[in-house]
């Protein structure tokens, strides 16, 4: 058995769990894709084989295991998608939240039982099942748990609305501690440029006051506000649509100082380094391919 601890975004990384590209299926049928960017990527001809997914997780572990990260896969099943690690569990404080998530998805739990087997029952928590969640909309992040949402009218229009309010509401009342603030989230099932898929497509904290954001991603004006004055206008990393639609603020962070990022996002990485990060770069463009990138691929478990 092992302690799980996470409290934030950015403390020291200890202990992740690592999606796998082993044997995802290769290229979904049209119907089968649940997001918009994987859908256009099938149109085009151009998404992303096997070995290449395979390749750009390597790279990331690689990274891992330069600052001594223990490392936990999943265990293979073949022609289903595994790299996205994120959404399918996430740890707040000492507890292991097991959410619903979309029926095409819930396979990819039974390939980490063998990590969840070493977690106390006691620290295990199973959502109700009309408390929808996935891990990339749950963001703690010290006092606050950050939750990207859908209220029910998008929530029911949107195959890529995965966060609902009785989730929000679940996590509310779980962690009666923390003040749990919801976002409303932009969806479409057709543009994903228009799409923000989860809460860490268009913001992410980093450091220990700063954060990225991409403020079109938001559905309320109300909350870009909020977060701009929580963190403060100089703190802040705006990224616009395209950048948005590339992932930019979906990077990674294995310490307050050390952030993982995609080798082509060449104007962020020069802006986190003038800012005194450590930017680890690693390819991960065909991944990105799949409208998710680093902290998509990564559940961390502890942080110092």
């Amino acid at each position: 058995m092992f302690k799980i601890d996470i409290h934030n975004e950015t403390a020291a990384l200890k202990a992740v769990v690592v999606g796998i590209a082993d044997d995802f299926g290769g290229i979904p049928k049209l119907e089968d894709c649940y997001d918009p960017k994987s859908r256009e990527h099938v149109v085009a001809g151009t998404f992303p084989a096997n070995d290449s997914c395979v390749k750009e997780m390597n790279a990331l572990v690689s990274v891992f295991e330069k600052y001594d990260v223990k490392v936990y896969r999943p265990e293979n099943i073949k022609g289903l998608n595994q790299i996205f690690s994120r959404d399918i569990a996430f740890v707040i404080a000492d507890k292991l939240i097991l959410p619903n998530i979309i029926e095409d998805r819930a396979k990819e739990v039974d390939a980490i039982s063998n990590v969840f087997s070493q977690i106390s029952e006691e620290n295990k928590i199973e959502m109700p099942i009309e408390a929808r969640a996935e891990g990339g909309d749950i963001m703690p992040w010290n006092d606050y748990i950050f939750v990207g949402y859908s209220e029910k009218e998008d929530f029911d229009k949107y195959t890529v609305a995965r966060t609902n309010k009785t989730g929000l509401d679940f996590l509310t009342e779980t962690f009666p501690n923390k003040i749990v603030k919801g976002f409303e989230l932009n969806k479409s099932d057709i543009d994903p440029r228009e799409n923000a898929l989860h809460l860490d497509c268009c913001f992410q904290p980093i450091g220990k006051n700063m954060a990225i954001i991409y403020k079109g991603g938001f559905k309320c004006s109300a909350d870009v506000e909020f977060l701009v004055t929580y963190f403060g206008e100089e703190n802040i990393i705006e990224v616009d649509k395209e950048e948005m639609y590339n992932m930019y603020s979906n990077i990674f962070s294995i310490s307050e100082e050390v952030i993982v990022s995609e080798k082509g996002f060449t104007r962020l990485n020069e802006s986190l380094r003038k800012r005194g990060f450590t930017v680890e770069e690693v390819p991960y463009a065909e991944i990105a391919k799949m409208e998710g990138l680093l902290r998509c691929s990564t559940m961390p478990l502890i942080r110092q």
